[in-house]
């Protein structure tokens, strides 16, 4: 599981591990690993042209000593001094003592570089970078050289994922002791490019419970539910799902796919879609309705091209077995009811949904995914999964517990019905008795795995298909 903390709760653990090193020491640590990693992104370091960026502070003063290593195995290095009166002394001090140089003229080095090390703000950097600094950022990702971001690429917003400026798009990042949020998140993520830890001891020093946490494949196949001999469809777990419409009859039938795929018992179907359910899955059972009449089911997944059916979403809502809530049904929502069930809620908008829910303009969700889903999760009482290119999930415990994000999927996703698909696998894994958060997060896990599957031979892929593929990812995560 990779895990990421604030920068405040960074910098309390940073603040008391340095009382317990000579002063200095966690810095040249850093600095000793951010060296050894453009070591091996340059490949050979003699005689390779690496420039540094160096801002004021720590961060220019890892990218200062960093580059002292590499003048001592023989590169040419360069720093660019954008705040001269506040560089880094002790880092400026082991650059020029190594045979490293200041320049005054940042786009003559910039256009020979092999590497770019940006050391200008890091994770003390707030609404994106000074006015100062935009040319000479430009310039380096104009370059042909590697760009290297020291913590975080200088304007991204540490703690958030925001960027609410101009930012550096950086090729990797080398980060310390313990990943940020903004690493994690969009629309930060894309500019963070291949992410490195480097260990610096700062482990012993961090809380139990991360702000952040992104599950792994060992992680999904701890959460998910396995039969045993004495299992039947019944402790399997049985999902009902209210879905389609006459203009929407696809979305039952992909919901109904990703429930089977997803592990469950059975499936209840009530719709007006259920002879395409039956004509594709004759295993699934059908029911006119209400869902009240339709059978034992241990969760209820409502929504997927429901179209108008507000008295149904409020009936589903009504019962006492957990209940997700997608698409239509996310548009006839009523909070004081989902604020009132006993039983677990989840809710799954995209980013447009979101904006719906809570008032506010896309943009605003589309640029702050961090904040907009805990407030929706804080607003509804209900845990919330917010899709979209990292996906997110939080639940209504007032951050006592860590939001999760999932890193897979693939940009084939973003097509018709694959929320549909999400869905059905995430209400049977509710089904099966995983909690909320557990279970929308194995969920969207195993969905964007599913779909690195069925795009593995190249070439779009149709929600279908991940529906399909469902199988070999559970496969691929229990290896």
């Amino acid at each position: 599981m990779r895990i990421a903390y604030s920068v405040e709760t960074v910098r309390a653990a940073e603040a008391e591990l340095m009382a317990r090193l000579p002063e200095g020491a966690l810095m040249r640590r850093a600095a000793a690993g951010l060296a050894a990693a453009c070591a091996g992104l340059l490949g050979r370091v003699y005689g390779a042209r690496v420039v540094l960026l160096v801002g004021s502070g720590d961060n220019g003063g890892d990218a200062l000593y960093a580059g002292a290593r590499l003048a001592r195995r023989g590169a040419g290095v360069c720093a660019v001094l954008l705040a001269p009166d506040r560089a880094h002394q002790g880092g400026l001090a082991a650059l020029l003592g190594a045979g490293g140089r200041v320049t005054d003229d940042p786009f003559e080095v910039l256009a020979d570089a092999d590497l770019v090390l940006d050391g200008v703000t890091g994770i003390g950097g707030h609404g994106g970078l000074r006015p100062d600094a935009v040319p000479v950022i430009r310039a380096a990702r104009g370059s042909n050289a590697v760009v290297v971001a020291v913590d975080l690429p200088s304007g991204v917003e540490a703690d958030t994922g925001e960027v609410r400026g101009e930012a550096l798009h950086a090729d990797a990042t080398v980060t310390f002791g313990t990943y940020k949020p903004g690493l994690l998140i969009d629309p930060a993520k894309e500019y963070a490019g291949m992410v490195r830890l480097v260990g610096i001891g700062l482990e012993d020093h961090l809380p139990s419970v991360p702000d952040l946490e992104a599950l792994q494949h060992a992680d999904v196949a701890r959460l998910l539910p396995v039969p045993t001999g004495e299992s039947d469809k019944y402790r399997r777990g049985v999902v009902g799902g209210v879905a389609g419409s006459a203009r929407y009859p696809g979305a039952a039938v992909l919901a109904v796919a990703g429930a089977l795929r997803g592990g469950a018992g059975a499936v209840r179907y009530v719709g007006p879609a259920a002879d395409g359910v039956i004509a594709r899955f004759p295993e699934a059972l059908v029911h006119g309705g209400p869902p009240a009449k339709a059978g034992r089911v241990q969760a209820w997944v409502v929504g997927p091209g429901l179209g108008d059916g507000i008295g149904v979403v409020a009936e589903v809502l009504d019962s006492d077995v957990p209940v997700l809530v997608d698409a239509d049904g996310l548009r006839l929502l009523d909070a004081a009811a989902v604020r009132g069930r006993g039983a677990p809620t989840l809710l799954t908008p995209h980013a447009g949904e979101a904006a719906a829910l809570l008032g506010v303009p896309r943009e605003e969700v589309e640029s702050a995914r961090l904040a907009s889903v805990r407030e929706l999760a804080s607003r509804y009482g209900a845990t919330v999964l917010l899709k979209g290119s990292t996906t997110l999930v939080a639940a209504p415990d007032g951050g006592r517990s860590p939001v999760r994000v999932n890193p897979m999927g693939t940009p084939w996703l973003a097509t018709a019905g694959s929320g549909d698909v999400l869905s059905g696998l995430a209400g049977s894994l509710l089904a099966a008795g995983l909690d909320a958060r557990d279970a929308g997060s194995a969920a969207a896990y195993l969905h964007g795995l599913a779909a690195r599957h069925a795009a593995s031979e190249g070439g779009p892929i149709t929600s279908y298909e991940v529906a399909e593929a469902l199988r070999s990812a559970w496969g691929d995560v229990q290896a």
